[in-house]
């Protein structure tokens, strides 16, 4: 195979790939699985500390009768120490190729692949009918550039020779509005004091009705001969 297994905008990513590798493909296309849609520094991180021996890789679908790692939460995994660093040179070199270009130094891993790439059957000595196959794979990692955030737009400060005119002069304006108001209104809001001393029109009536009731009464007592005393 001629290239690249996929069809990429080569002017704005950056790749790398590897043929003829001497290792196990299912290896490769687990570590390169792990990597994939990460950071660029942590996939380099990663690989590293796997390549050491340090921690072990989740195999996702070549795990048939894999042994269970309590590293990685009881899931199945292995140490595949020589896969993560034939996968790590690759990564290297396709963060130089996007570096050397003028693409930026923080980058993500937009693919990740490793395949089969050729297959040569060895025969067994002395005549036997026993045949192995040896198998290279091909590893290869296009590198997207991070896309950085949009900067907020800065607020512009007042310059400091010139002062604020227009607030100033209406706050004068204001000032002169509230200065020049009649003072009938204060007047017409203060409450209206009446006198303690006030008289009631119905209390005078009654009053002046037991007057003339009493009176009535002594005429006519005096006009039968009887004497009376009047209460003042």
């Amino acid at each position: 195979m001629r290239g690249y297994s996929l069809d990429f905008e080569r002017e704005k990513c950056a790749a790398a790939r590897l043929e003829g590798v001497d290792a196990s493909y299912k290896d490769l296309s687990e570590v390169c699985g792990r990597i994939r849609r990460k950071g660029a520094s942590w996939a380099r991180s990663f690989l590293e500390r796997a390549a050491e021996g340090e921690i072990p890789v989740l195999y996702k679908r070549h795990n048939k009768k894999l042994g269970h790692r309590r590293e990685l939460g009881g899931r199945k995994g292995r140490y595949p120490w020589k896969a993560a660093a034939i996968v790590l040179k690759v990564l290297d070199s396709a963060i130089a190729n996007g570096v050397s270009r003028g693409l930026g130094e923080e980058y993500v891993v937009s693919v990740a692949t490793a395949n089969k790439k050729l297959t040569y059957p060895r025969m067994a000595p002395k005549g036997r009918q026993a045949r192995s196959y040896y198998e290279l794979a091909r590893v290869e990692i296009v590198l997207k550039p991070k896309e950085e955030a949009p900067k907020k737009a800065e607020a512009k400060k007042p310059e400091a020779g010139k002062p604020e005119e227009k607030k100033h002069e209406a706050k004068q304006k204001s000032a002169e509005v509230t200065a020049g108001e009649p003072a009938k209104k204060e007047e017409a809001k203060a409450p209206t004091h009446q006198p303690t001393t006030h008289v009631h029109k119905h209390e005078e009536e009654k009053e002046a009705a037991s007057a003339h009731a009493h009176h009535e009464r002594y005429a006519f007592e005096h006009a039968k001969g009887k004497k009376t005393v009047v209460k003042g």
